[in-house]
């Protein structure tokens, strides 16, 4: 989010430049209007029927529904609240991946949903859950709507970069002074919109950062959940996976996922026994401590 704000103000003051303009609205008022605009987005129905769809996401069908719902009643059961206080949805692809985001979006590819058994199913599912209970996908969220007008002014940039450098080419080559004019004005596009693509370049790898982090921690809390053995399974077939296409989900989502193997191997030592038992020992204390 620190990373993406100095390219986002300069988007935001792009589009704040026609209210100025013809309304003569502040600033201020229009970015922080902007900024909470995106608090929308953490409404179920927002997210069933726009931010899904922003992330590349559909509903599941009615086939991965039958395939997710057992395994998501297990988790829902198992933290005692109502399975529909989430959404589901299905993102298109040949990998095994899942993500969350929002306040209450948990998305699986449907490449998981067809190659993962329903306790394996069930892990993945968990590991998504303990995003949002430990506050991980806010950011995300947040990050991804800052992002959006980013994206929106890098992409016009090039597309009208293209546009005056096929202009030149067709239209002042005979003229060297307006061909040297028109590569100027060609260039001077392609490095505003290099400006909000630097943004984004630096947002992601900031994610990547503070992401492995948030990973290994919802991997724990899928374990405390009951849900750590189901959890290992699922990773140890993404670990072995031939599958190498990604999910198309946005800039901000799969890029801060540490290997497999490592998730696998931290996974194994704390299903140890002596690793149980000292965390049970840590928990016990900390009852006796209050």
């Amino acid at each position: 989010m620190i990373a993406l704000l100095p390219v986002w103000l300069l988007a935001t003051a792009l589009l704040w430049l026609p209210f100025k303009i013809y309304g003569g609205v502040s600033f201020v008022f229009f970015a922080v209007m902007l900024m909470l605009l995106g608090v929308v987005l953490f409404s179920r129905p927002v997210q069933r029927l726009v931010f899904a769809r922003l992330m590349g996401a559909r509903s599941p069908s009615p086939h991965e529904d039958q395939r997710l719902q057992p395994a998501w009643r297990d988790v829902a059961q198992a933290n005692h609240f109502s399975p529909q206080r989430f959404v589901l949805a299905v993102a298109d692809g040949n990998d095994i991946n899942a993500f969350a985001c929002g306040g209450h979006l948990l998305v699986v590819s449907s490449y998981a949903i067809e190659n993962l058994d329903g306790d394996q199913l069930s892990g993945v599912l968990a590991h998504e859950l303990s995003h949002h209970m430990g506050g991980h996908t806010v950011a995300l969220t947040v990050a991804q709507w800052m992002s959006l007008p980013v994206i929106a002014f890098a992409r016009f940039g090039f597309f009208l970069q293209k546009i005056a450098q096929a202009s030149v080419e067709t239209f002042a080559k005979n003229y060297p002074r307006a061909r040297i004019f028109g590569r100027l004005i060609a260039e001077l596009l392609r490095a505003i919109a290099w400006v909000f693509q630097a943004g984004l370049i630096a947002a992601q790898k900031s994610s990547n950062l503070v992401g492995r982090a948030s990973e290994y921690r919802a991997d724990t809390r899928a374990l405390e959940m009951g849900f750590g053995r189901a959890l290992l399974s699922a990773l140890k077939q993404v670990a072995s996976d031939t599958a190498t296409a990604q999910v198309d989900a946005g800039s901000l989502v799969f890029s801060s996922h540490p290997p497999a193997r490592t998730r696998v191997a931290r996974l194994e030592a704390m299903l140890r026994p002596e690793s149980i038992t000292k965390r049970e020992l840590r928990r016990q204390r900390a009852q006796h401590g209050r």
